[in-house]
């Protein structure tokens, strides 16, 4: 067993990387307080990203239509010029105050990679969790739980096993039926099909109806016709299991499934990727022992505090009188708890307000030193 990695010292540590945390970062480089980012999903933009990376939004200033994506992609190439780390794949578990007044903070890594936990000291800790962490819908049946946890998993919510594994899988079953469904089977299917791995790659939806662009469908329909893949209509209601003689205990050996019209089938799979979207949940978060109010932390407007001193919420996640729920109003949110940050970490310095047109000092950071000066 790989031993826990010591944790890394930070004066910032941000929990969540959606736009709200991405630009505090931003914030937080302007005041030159070094930070960390950590995230539940495989990617950073948040929500933005997650759930609605094609949809436009029209509300952000001097931005008359932007993508989620879009949206993401600017703030990351904002935040370049201070290259914080981003730890994704992280769900954080306990949030606690240690002796020196610092808190330390843990996560669960969602893949079975040799870092899949982590551990953060810092002194400020800012929550930019928007309404929870993105986390994967499970399958609706319970009996499909005890292979999320074998050695190797049979049942992978995040990333697929290494290649090893996935070579030795004979019938591999993609589940849903948005764009990130069809890709992982796209990728699983090519992959297969340029090792001879031999595997049979199935893509399973309960509809012919699939929730993707043009061009993805265009690409499904020709691996469909070169038989790379197979796409099986139907939805999951049961399992068949076995014997293993490798390990003690069962192994999953095909699905059974409710079909349209309202047949049954059975559909080989020893290993199965379900890709059912995302769901926000508080998870984690609700057992920290923080004072939350109908699910959310109650933060001095001026600042971002918490009641917990060097505890920031911004965003989605904090609540004050006026609160609006809006991206725009995050920013806000991110700019004044950086500055109050600045001011806790370094209480003997004064602060000066100083603007990215005219301050050398700031245009120094960003890498653009005399660009904007006067």
């Amino acid at each position: 067993m790989a031993a826990t990695p010591p944790p890394i010292e930070t004066e910032a540590l941000i929990i969540g990387a959606g736009p709200a945390g991405l630009f505090l970062a931003f914030q937080l480089g302007l005041q030159e307080v070094a930070c960390h980012l950590v995230d539940v999903l495989p990617e950073p933009g948040g929500q933005c990203a997650a759930l609605y990376p094609d949809k436009p939004i029209y509300d952000l200033p001097g931005l008359p239509v932007c993508s989620g994506r879009e949206l993401a992609e600017r703030l990351l190439q904002q935040l370049r010029p201070f290259n914080p780390p981003l730890h994704l794949g992280q769900l954080v578990s306990s949030l606690q105050r240690q002796p020196d007044g610092r808190w330390l903070v843990r996560s669960n890594g969602q893949s079975n990679g040799p870092n899949s936990s982590q551990a953060w000291l810092a002194p400020t800790v800012f929550i930019a969790a928007g309404v929870g962490a993105f986390v994967p819908r499970k399958e609706a049946l319970p009996e499909l739980e005890p292979f999320e946890h074998r050695t190797p998993a049979q049942v992978c919510y995040h990333d697929p096993p290494p290649e090893a594994e996935l070579a030795t899988a004979k019938h591999v079953v993609v589940h849903g039926g948005d764009a990130a469904a069809v890709e992982l089977a796209l990728e699983l299917a090519q992959r297969s099909a340029q090792n001879a791995s031999h595997s049979r790659i199935t893509l399973l939806h309960r509809s012919e109806r699939l929730q993707i662009e043009p061009a993805l469908q265009t690409a499904l329909d020709r691996a469909l016709a070169a038989q790379t893949l197979q796409l099986v209509l139907g939805q999951p209601v049961g399992i068949v299991s076995g014997a293993d003689a490798a390990q003690a205990g069962p192994a999953l050996q095909a699905l059974l499934l409710a079909t349209p019209g309202g047949g049954q089938a059975t559909l080989p799979c020893d290993l199965l990727l379900p890709r059912l979207g995302l769901s926000p949940k508080l998870g984690p978060l609700a057992n920290w022992g923080l004072a939350l109010q109908r699910k959310l932390l109650p933060v001095d407007s001026a600042t971002m505090a918490t009641a917990e001193p060097g505890l920031y919420a911004v965003g989605d996640i904090n609540h004050y009188p006026g609160k609006r729920k809006l991206i725009v109003c995050a920013f806000h949110e991110a700019t004044l708890a950086a500055f109050a940050a600045a001011a806790q970490l370094r209480p003997g310095q004064r602060q000066l307000l100083q603007y990215t047109t005219t301050s050398p000092r700031l245009q120094q950071l960003l890498g653009v030193g005399g660009v904007g000066g006067r």
